[in-house]
């Protein structure tokens, strides 16, 4: 099972916290995968949920690149993602389901699973029973338990 922090939530949401690179960097830490927000404008890479919020520099999470799922709010962020064969990426915004760059369907909170999904937000649907590749919470350290 893939255990993926939501923003590098673990144990509940933390708005203020949220795609900061250290909080990434501390769920990664605990072990956990990371799913964090990401954009690219005029050049240059930011972390962010709603808007550019983080201005980073892509290279120094390389490392950790087949640890974090990069969620792509901009075209611009996914079309140059896709050029990195170790990148995790993808692009959605009212999908129910989305493939993501390494082949994994990106399930939002409800929707049916597989054997290759993610289970999304599960806290938000109730769901309790996993078949699938792994699952992305802001509670994910409930779920690794």
């Amino acid at each position: 099972m893939i255990y993926i922090s939501h923003r590098g939530n673990i144990n509940g949401k933390n708005i203020e916290k949220e795609n900061s690179p250290e909080y990434i960097i501390e769920a990664l830490n605990n072990g956990y995968n990371v799913e964090v927000d990401i954009w690219l404008i005029n050049s240059k890479w930011y972390f962010g949920h709603d808007e550019p919020k983080y201005e980073i520099d892509l290279l120094e999470f390389k490392f950790l690149f087949d640890r974090i799922w990069f969620h792509c709010k901009n075209f611009e962020a996914l079309e140059e993602l896709l050029i990195y064969k170790n990148i995790i990426c993808f692009y959605h915004n009212n999908d129910n389901f989305t493939l993501t760059s390494n082949k994994y369907i990106w399930a939002l909170p409800g929707e049916k699973l597989s054997k290759n999904s993610i289970c999304v937000l599960p806290e938000l649907s109730n769901c309790s029973k996993f078949k699938c590749a792994g699952i992305c919470s802001d509670v994910i350290e409930k779920y690794k338990s």
